[in-house]
């Protein structure tokens, strides 16, 4: 069935009419990319949101020549590079597949039509945002206030898969830390 894990997503969060299913299914496009595909690079306008079905996504920033990794997802979510999307300028972070993916894409134009003509869309929207908004928080009060044991004690609670789907050197980026460091973090050292 087509969407079948996005409109399981979506029930999770909302309760959806009939009619605004079928709007949905014939708004969304499933798309296949490769590993190491971008969904968007830097410089450019970020024009759809992306459901994630199966695979693992980054985002990153080039920063004085080198990749600093400042998010992933994994299946059963939204991605999108948030500040593009919703304000339609170019770009400062990349978005790189680290597997190849499974996505249903919606235009901006598309989706704030279906904002306009069902209330309950436009709901599921702010629900996305606002879990953007969390993890966004989270990630500030980690990289501010927590050790590196714990930051990465925490990924690990919350994504325990990653590890065997994200190289370390991409995980040490994300958490701000050098490989040496999570090196010695992960072997029970300071």
């Amino acid at each position: 069935m087509p969407l079948q894990s996005l409109l399981a997503y979506i029930q999770i969060y909302h309760q959806l009419s009939a009619e605004a299913v079928c709007a949905i299914e014939d708004n969304f496009e499933k798309i296949l990319l490769s590993k190491n595909d971008f969904l968007l690079q830097e410089g450019k306008i970020c024009k759809h949101l992306y459901f994630l079905e199966a695979g693992a996504v980054r985002g990153f920033y080039n920063v004085d020549g080198k990749e600093v990794t400042h998010w992933f997802g994994f299946e059963d979510t939204f991605v999108t590079s948030f500040h593009s999307f919703i304000t339609q300028k170019p770009a400062l972070e990349n978005m790189q597949l680290l597997e190849g993916c499974v996505l249903w894409k919606i235009e901006k134009s598309k989706l704030e039509t279906l904002c306009d003509a069902y209330h309950e869309v436009e709901r599921l929207l702010r629900k996305a945002y606002e879990n953007y908004y969390i993890k966004l928080e989270e990630r500030y009060v980690n990289a501010q206030f927590r050790t590196a044991t714990e930051r990465y004690q925490a990924l690990l609670t919350t994504t325990p898969h990653i590890l065997s789907r994200v190289p370390l050197g991409m995980i040490a980026s994300y958490l701000g830390v050098s490989q040496e460091t999570l090196s010695r973090v992960r072997s029970g050292g300071r």
